[in-house]
């Protein structure tokens, strides 16, 4: 076990919000299950997950050992589009889940990762993410960035931190967008009733959505999304919100399949990232998959 010790030095943060940003691996719900089991000490007690820091608190976190992870390998086909010692970037296919959860015990990227890269993955995700610094949904397609050592995880999740990790997404979403690019800035929390679902609540996480027309389409409109934040589905419910939905999104737009979509026409087209042992940019970019191209040859021609 590792023990670090920190200092807070704003007032009033939720202590389960807090840990995330200043132990930059741990993942909220990570955070709120150390919480449970007193391995935070707040100026030498345990504290609630809900409890609210003070300007000056020690806080004193024991993080688990990784352990070895029960995952097994998985030969299976990946395309890489980018990899070194520290780092490897793949282009994952729509249908794919990243890690193992519910109802997908395998067959994942992670199962995948394992049988490429061996014991060279990151275990700062956990037991179940090993090297997964960041996720896409299943039906999303494109780049993903996974760590192959803790120090390289460390360093992207920082970038990811503070938003020097730049993630390019496209998307066809329904009806005609009035301005050439526009800003969504609302906070994305879980849904008030519907808990398999995010929305747009007050007392959600920061997040912010750039986008900007590629081309219009009659009843569509082809966008290019640039994400400030990550947070869970936020391309989906920030454009939902404005009343442009994704195609093909059955969670937040029409209850019924689109033009032969299964699933939302999203695809994560570009990345660009500081290598966390060179420090050089890596700008990489991967093409719009043949669901996305097929999708909108169907819409017809771009309006002019």
């Amino acid at each position: 076990m590792e023990t670090r010790s920190f200092t807070a030095e704003e007032p009033g943060e939720r202590i389960d919000a807090l840990l995330p940003r200043i132990a930059g691996e741990l993942t909220r719900s990570a955070a709120q299950k150390l919480l449970d089991a007193g391995a935070v000490l707040v100026n030498g007690a345990p504290v609630r997950k809900n409890y609210r820091v003070s300007a000056g608190d020690s806080i004193l976190v024991t993080l688990p050992d990784a352990g070895e992870s029960a995952l097994t390998a998985q030969d299976m086909a990946l395309d890489v589009v980018f990899e070194d010692g520290d780092v490897i970037v793949v282009n994952k296919p729509r249908g794919m889940v990243v890690h193992p959860a519910p109802g997908h015990a395998d067959g994942t990227l992670v199962n995948a990762l394992l049988w490429h890269c061996g014991d060279s993955l990151s275990g700062v995700g956990g037991e179940k993410r090993p090297g997964i610094v960041h996720r896409i949904d299943k039906d999303t397609s494109g780049l993903l960035i996974a760590a192959k050592n803790d120090f390289a995880h460390r360093a992207l999740a920082a970038q990811l931190s503070d938003h020097s990790m730049f993630r390019i997404y496209e998307a066809v979403v329904y009806g005609r967008l009035r301005d050439e690019s526009g800003t969504v800035d609302a906070p994305i929390g879980r849904h008030p009733t519907d808990r398999k679902r995010m929305a747009i609540v007050s007392t959600g996480r920061p997040a912010v959505t750039h986008w900007e027309v590629v081309a219009r389409y009659r009843g569509y409109t082809h966008v290019r999304c640039r994400l400030e934040t990550g947070r869970t589905h936020q391309i989906r419910v920030h454009m939902a919100s404005i009343g442009h939905p994704l195609a093909g999104d059955l969670v937040y737009g029409k209850k019924q399949p689109d033009k032969g979509l299964s699933g939302q026409c999203l695809h994560a087209r570009a990345l660009e990232f500081t290598h966390p042992r060179s420090g050089e940019r890596v700008h990489l970019t991967s093409p719009l998959p043949d669901y996305f191209l097929q999708f909108l040859s169907r819409l017809g021609e771009p309006e002019a």
